[in-house]
């Protein structure tokens, strides 16, 4: 149907940074680059802020907020799994946040595609380590400076029972199976260090922040992996 098609266009506009083609758009959407100038053009004079041309790529405007989402059945489980994850792995902030956005997006379902999504048949769980309840204690603080770019002031004790305090711009956070992981440039060596959040003893939040800089960032280090 076409106004399914309509969505998932938008969604694939929702997604792009930067203006993407007709012909990219039609092979994600298995339709020709033909049918994805008319739908922009729909879209266009629905009154979908669509900015572009033929040719030259497709985006939409910043700020425009779309209308509920519909979500496929396995965009549904996706969703209801990855929420569990977090749920079953951490008992801080996280977990609450989980079940805050599993309610919200039960309620912008509707009724009874909401209570469907409630009630997935999909379990996730984690057995509980004496570590967590360590990296929880840091994990909402930590959380808060990476998004506010603040500088810290690491106090560590590594896998040998050495002490140490650290300078570091913390840049971003990994969870594997038996760790929280953070990801930081240190200042003094001038490189990224890893620390286990489990092992950390104290953290002094500087009145200082720090500007991403190419080389620095948490994408510079994944990149390097």
């Amino acid at each position: 149907m076409k106004i399914l098609r309509l969505f998932a266009l938008l969604d694939q506009l929702r997604l792009a940074r930067y203006p993407i083609s007709a012909d990219v758009l039609a092979q994600r959407l298995g339709v020709s680059p033909r049918t994805i100038y008319r739908d922009v053009a729909s879209l266009q004079a629905m009154g979908a802020p669509v900015r572009g041309e033929s040719g030259l790529g497709y985006q939409l405007e910043k700020g425009y907020f779309l209308p509920p989402l519909q979500f496929d059945p396995d965009e549904m489980e996706a969703i209801m799994l990855g929420l569990r994850l977090v749920m079953a792995r951490d008992g801080g902030g996280l977990h609450n946040a989980a079940e805050r956005v599993s309610g919200k997006v039960a309620a912008a379902m509707g009724t009874d595609r909401g209570e469907r999504f409630r009630t997935l048949p999909l379990l996730a769980a984690s057995r509980p380590r004496a570590s967590d309840d360590l990296a929880a204690k840091w994990s909402g603080t930590l959380r808060r400076v990476i998004r506010e770019r603040r500088i810290v002031e690491l106090a560590y004790c590594d896998v040998e029972g050495r002490h140490s305090r650290r300078h570091l711009h913390p840049l971003g956070m990994t969870l594997f199976d038996e760790a929280w992981l953070l990801t930081a440039w240190c200042t003094v060596r001038e490189d990224f260090r890893n620390f286990r959040l489990d092992r950390i003893t104290g953290i002094k939040e500087m009145d200082e922040y720090f500007r991403p800089q190419n080389g620095q960032r948490f994408k510079d280090y994944l990149a390097q992996l």
